[in-house]
């Protein structure tokens, strides 16, 4: 009797767990038999790993083998497990020798000639992996972006029969090669927005402290506009958050180099389902919010939103991540994105419009406006109103101010906010948010007036000192003044009046 066993990993969510691929070859009548929780495309391995293994010339045992995918109660999906199949069948069959393949983890699915196609979750792999002392053996397009991952060893094969020859020593496989590609457009910039002062100050104070924002204004003012120019201003990502927004990319198969260091921005249609926008499924995957990981997550015509849809936005705002729970299995995938809602003030859009279009009544106004319900409303820091241009402003040729200028000051009051706490501010908790945003008498006395007019919660008062403390790191102050507390709440009258 002869045993193999290679390593590979699965994917459970963000985490890759390790799978021992044991190869068991017997006498008797040939068979082929996969066991392990494999799923319906593992188990379809079984037809592609014979026939590359006889493309490649090599010799299809005529034996009864057994394929066990350890842990047994971890599930199996996807092709990624082709290949480790194929080597631990061609070493116990003694066409490759065993003791050079536990130095190596491996994955890629197997076409029927040999040649190795790409697989979801490179980058979760390389992640789980990169401190156990073994080398990646990956597909050429998935080592691209495994490579990503500082530290990790990785080698590149375009097929099995290069695989072999590696393992073999007859050949060495190379390290992945950089990929030429084109850069991924830059977004709108802010100049070209005509006007809107107030709401571009708004979303600079956004983006400095990592703050959500709601755009409420009649149609055509610009708020999608200024939506799209968002990701400009916004800080550059550090080598971290690259990687983490790169890896749920990756477990879709939706990660492009081209994007690499470049924020999300994802801005789904409004008829999306609940699982569309958190994640879900039988094997789960990550939904929008997850794919905005350390990006944005655009919300346009907020209340054409299911609103049972809207609410599971709720705790991935507060929390930062999201737990997809089924009968069989859980998934935890990061869910730290920065929400920019847009809506229109009533459900015809010219409610407060200078050419008095608006018909709607009030009750039709509170039915529309009540799609978004107050907790969610209570969970966005910022809700301004973009108001419609009047005409002088409209025509006027005097140039706005870029969003290369914008984003520099907001770099600058992210290092600041990382200098001090290690985080931004808007993720803050409570204990934090005391040590940090002290105010004087004057700042206390218009806090307590603030929360007895507007009827704030004490989340709400959680976000305004937080977001003061974003505006004095916009300004270089060392404490949060009163001007800077006014703005503050400001920002948190539009729904509240």
């Amino acid at each position: 009797m002869a045993v193999a066993v290679l390593i590979s990993r699965a994917l459970d969510g963000l985490a890759a767990p390790e799978v021992h691929v044991e190869a068991h070859l017997a006498n008797g009548l040939p068979a082929f038999t996969l066991v392990g929780l494999p799923e319906t495309e593992v188990k379809e391995a079984r037809d592609r790993v014979r026939a590359a293994i006889q493309n490649t010339g090599f010799e299809f045992p005529a034996r009864r083998i057994t394929v066990n995918l350890a842990p047994a109660d971890l599930p199996k999906e996807s092709g990624r497990f082709d290949l480790p199949i194929a080597l631990a069948i061609l070493a116990a069959s003694g066409q490759l020798p065993p003791e050079r393949l536990r130095h190596f983890e491996y994955a890629g699915e197997l076409a029927l000639t040999g040649e190795l196609r790409p697989i979801r979750g490179a980058l979760a792999m390389t992640l789980a992996s990169r401190n156990h002392g073994r080398t990646l053996l990956l597909p050429a397009a998935s080592a691209q972006e495994a490579a990503l991952v500082e530290g990790a060893e990785v080698l590149a094969a375009a097929s099995l029969a290069q695989v072999c020859a590696h393992l073999a020593g007859r050949d060495s496989l190379p390290p992945p090669q950089p990929a030429g590609h084109a850069p991924r457009p830059a977004p709108p910039d802010l100049a070209d927005v005509k006007g809107q002062a107030a709401a571009k100050r708004a979303l600079e104070v956004a983006a400095a402290g990592a703050h959500s924002v709601l755009m409420s204004g009649p149609p055509g003012t610009g708020k999608s506009l200024l939506a799209a120019c968002f990701p400009g201003i916004l800080p550059p990502m550090s080598e971290e958050e690259a990687l983490a927004s790169a890896a749920v990319a990756s477990l879709n198969g939706g990660f492009r180099l081209e994007s690499w260091r470049q924020r999300p921005f994802r801005a789904p249609h409004h008829t999306a389902s609940a699982v569309a926008l958190v994640g879900g499924g039988g094997n789960p995957r990550p939904g929008e919010i997850s794919l905005a990981h350390h990006g944005v997550l655009f919300l346009d015509e907020l209340p054409e939103f299911d609103r049972k849809v809207l609410e599971v936005l709720r705790e991935p705002l507060e929390s930062g991540h999201i737990t997809i729970s089924r009968a069989a299995r859980q998934a935890e995938f990061p869910a730290r994105f920065q929400l920019v809602a847009a809506m229109n003030p009533c459900p015809c859009g010219y409610l407060g419009h200078h050419n008095g279009k608006c018909r709607c009544t009030p009750e039709q106004i509170a039915r529309y406006r009540g799609k978004i319900s107050g907790p969610l409303l209570d969970r966005i820091d910022i809700q301004i109103e973009v108001a419609a241009l009047p005409e002088n402003e409209l025509l006027a040729k005097t140039a706005a101010e870029p969003s290369a200028a914008v984003r520099e000051r907001v770099s600058r009051a992210r290092d600041r906010q990382l200098a001090r706490q290690g985080k931004a501010n808007a993720a803050l908790a409570p204990k934090e948010i005391e040590q940090h945003c002290r105010l004087d008498r004057a700042g206390e006395a218009l806090v307590r007036q603030a929360i007895a007019r507007l009827n704030l919660s004490a989340r709400a008062y959680h976000r305004i000192l937080k977001l003061a403390l974003t505006l004095a790191d916009l300004a270089g102050a060392e404490r949060i003044e009163s001007s800077q507390l006014a703005e503050a709440i400001q920002y948190r009258r539009a729904f509240n009046q």
